[in-house]
């Protein structure tokens, strides 16, 4: 898949193409209907299947204090797109101008004049434009104006739920990585770069790799199974998140203990895929305790895993 980064990079000649047009933060499974729509109209029609996504999120530009935190940075998405065989993707980059364009005239310069849509796929709630005043039937309107045909994509609903980016973080803020990985149709998973810690699970006999996160962590204090992804090999893995109260410390980590690993992973890049949630955090009396429990959090994990 192309990556066109900035729309006077793209290439002002060129066949019409499908547009899916979205922020796609996290590529859950609501946007990957919208995306595969625009892939196979793209297949059926010979147009070039191109996914039109925004950096940052507009709320950042928009309202920072209502942003919200990404389920994905921008280049996680871009690979989760390139997997569902898309021809390209434009990233807009969102700045005050590009809000304040009135919807016309995004659709006329921009979907059509720059990108040449000959179809727009988009979801049910989408907005776009100055004020959000775009929408749906904004744009069917302008398709017939226009000469372009618009696929508008109804909601999506799992277990009883309309799958939703918001809906995806209430999940991860409780700790519910399983309807987080129902409703994102993978799981849910933290990156990063392996980075020094104060060494107390080598001291307790299970080494830790610590984690320094791409983006924020959305998931409460607590220990995890997840699947643990190195340049070395996957690995089941028991994941805290938290503070060590039991040592009396207050600054959070991620750190993940990688069953059946020897090695050392500082400087390297570490990904982990969360699969479920042991227990909360908690403090023990003494270190023997804690190890105790730690025996028992390996045992749950591998049950999982």
């Amino acid at each position: 898949m192309r990556i066109i980064r900035g729309l006077e990079s793209f290439p002002p000649e060129g066949p019409g193409t499908v547009v899916a047009l979205g922020v796609f933060d996290g590529v859950h499974l609501g946007h990957r209907a919208i995306l595969e729509t625009a892939r196979e109209r793209g297949r059926r029609t010979g147009l070039e299947a191109l996914a039109c996504t925004f950096d940052p999120h507009p709320l950042e530009v928009l309202e920072p204090e209502r942003a919200p935190a990404p389920l994905a940075t921008l280049e996680e998405r871009l690979a989760l797109i390139a997997e569902l065989g898309l021809d390209a993707t434009v990233v807009v980059a969102f700045t005050p101008e590009l809000a304040r364009m009135e919807p016309e005239a995004f659709v006329k310069d921009v979907l059509v004049g720059r990108l040449r849509a000959r179809e727009v796929v988009l979801g049910f709630n989408h907005t776009f434009g100055r004020g959000a005043r775009g929408d749906a039937r904004l744009l069917r309107a302008l398709g017939e104006r226009l000469g372009f045909a618009v696929h508008v994509m109804p909601p999506l609903v799992v277990d009883g739920q309309p799958v939703s980016s918001s809906a995806i973080r209430a999940a991860l803020e409780q700790g519910d990585v399983e309807r987080a990985r129902r409703y994102l149709g993978r799981p849910y998973a933290l990156a990063g770069e392996v980075v020094a810690g104060a060494g107390r699970g080598r001291a307790l006999g299970v080494p830790t790799a610590n984690l320094r996160p791409e983006r924020p962590v959305l998931l409460p204090r607590g220990v995890y199974a997840a699947h643990a992804e190195t340049g070395a090999g996957r690995y089941a893995a028991v994941v805290n998140i938290g503070v060590r109260p039991t040592f009396g410390e207050t600054t959070p980590v991620v750190e993940a203990h990688l069953l059946d690993f020897a090695g050392v992973l500082y400087g390297q890049r570490l990904r982990l895929a969360f699969a479920a949630r042991l227990r909360d955090e908690r403090r023990f009396p003494d270190v023997e305790a804690l190890r105790r429990q730690i025996a028992e959090d390996i045992a749950a994990a591998r049950r999982h895993l």
